[in-house]
Formats: structure tokens, sequence, C-alpha cells
């Protein structure tokens, strides 16, 4: 099972470790009639951000226009851990942030590699998050709801946690 963390920080923390496990969710922008996007992230929990490149003439970058609300969906490979993080996603323009996130797979997506004029940097600074922390064996979690529903007490099956982290309120 995913650990139950105890506080907003501990649930905080852990969902930045976790976002470093797998790097791929679902991006939208809030408002807009595109569905949500398959996105490689880039986590950055000491400064409280998550980055995302991607091409300028994508649909998404036109949708953010001089600044959005976005979500951003996240799965372990487990299946154990889900997130919905949301917040203000801007296009960031600076070439030393983007060098520090380059990397070969990122440059296989852009003709020109890093030269290429389309490399565009978005910034999502989380300012919420609904996580789901749950047993991870579908085997366990199929017990646990075959025993709650046979037990005469109406309790639900504990399967996992569910919490809202303000990202204000954590220090």
């Amino acid at each position: 099972m995913a650990r139950r963390p105890d506080s907003d920080a501990d649930a905080a923390a852990q969902l930045w470790k976790r976002l470093e496990d797998t790097r791929t969710g679902m991006l939208s922008v809030d408002g807009s009639s595109q569905h949500p996007q398959p996105m490689s992230h880039f986590s950055d929990p000491d400064s409280g951000e998550i980055w995302f490149i991607t091409s300028a003439d994508t649909d998404l970058v036109a949708a953010i226009g001089l600044g959005a609300e976005a979500t951003f969906c996240y799965q372990s490979q487990k299946g154990d851990y889900h997130a919905s993080v949301k917040g203000p996603l801007v296009v960031y323009q600076s070439e030393e942030k983007l060098d520090s996130l380059w990397s070969p797979p990122v440059a296989a997506w852009f003709e020109k590699g890093r030269e290429d004029p389309k490399v565009t940097l978005l910034q999502l600074t989380p300012r919420e998050a609904a996580i789901w922390a749950s047993d991870s064996n579908p085997i366990l979690v199929g017990l646990k709801m075959l025993n709650a529903a046979m037990r005469d007490d109406v309790s639900e099956p504990d399967v996992g946690i569910h919490r809202v982290i303000n990202f204000s309120d954590v220090a």
C-alpha cells in the first residue's frame, strides 16, 4: 500500500516523490474544449513547480495563451497512487531552465533538437492536489471489498486514503 501521509506536508512530500517515479501524466487546460494530453513532466519539489517541454505550435500552447488554469493527472505504474494537480500554467521563457531539463529523449520530439525554434517550456505551479493512495494488490483490494460487503455493519472497505492538499497551507 502507498504510505498513508499523516499531514498535508507529508502528503505533499509524498506527491513530489511519486512524480519522480513516473514521468508521464495527462495535462489539460481548464475551460478549453481540448481533451487532456499525455505529457512528460519534470517535477521540482525545491521550487514547487512542475515543468513540461512541448512545441509552440500545439493546441495546448494556444489554449494557454498568456496563462491559464490547468489540471495535471498522474497515476503510478503500480496503480496504487493517483493525483490530480491544479494550478496556473504559463509559457515560461528561460534558456537556463530549459537547458537543465533538456535530454536526448526530449530532443527526439524536435526536428532541430535544442535549437528548434518551436521548443516551448511550460510551468505549472501547483495550488491544490487531490491524492488517492491505495493498495496495489488487486486481490487484497477485492478481499477487503468482499469482506465489507458481507458484514452487517455499514462500513466501507479500508483500501486506501484520499486527501486534498492546499499548497499555500504546506510549509
